[in-house]
C-alpha cells in the first residue's frame, strides 16, 4: 500500500512539473514512453529472476531459507511482486 501511495504522489508531482514547464508535448510524450519502457524492462528482469529462483528451489539447488531471503529481495525492488 505504501508503494502505491508513493507512486501516486510521484506521478502527481511529475504531472505538476509537466503542466508548468514550457517543453513541447512531443518531448514529454517521448520522455514518458522512455520511462514506461525502462520500468517495463526492469519488471521483466524481476520476473525472470523470480522464475529462475523458483526453478532453483524446485531442483533443490537452494534451500527454502535461501529461497525466502532472495524472494524478499526481489519483492523489495519490484512494484509487481
Amino acid at each position: 500500500m505504501k508503494r502505491l501511495i508513493t507512486s501516486i504522489m510521484l506521478v502527481f508531482i511529475l504531472s505538476l512539473g509537466v503542466m508548468s514547464s514550457g517543453c513541447s508535448k512531443s518531448f514529454w510524450g517521448g520522455a514518458a514512453a522512455g520511462a514506461v519502457g525502462t520500468g517495463a524492462a526492469y519488471e521483466l528482469n524481476q520476473k525472470q529472476q523470480m522464475d529462475r529462483l523458483k526453478e532453483d528451489r524446485a531442483s533443490g539447488a537452494i534451500t527454502e531459507q535461501q529461497y525466502q531471503e532472495r524472494k524478499q529481495q526481489i519483492e523489495k525492488g519490484s512494484l509487481i511482486y
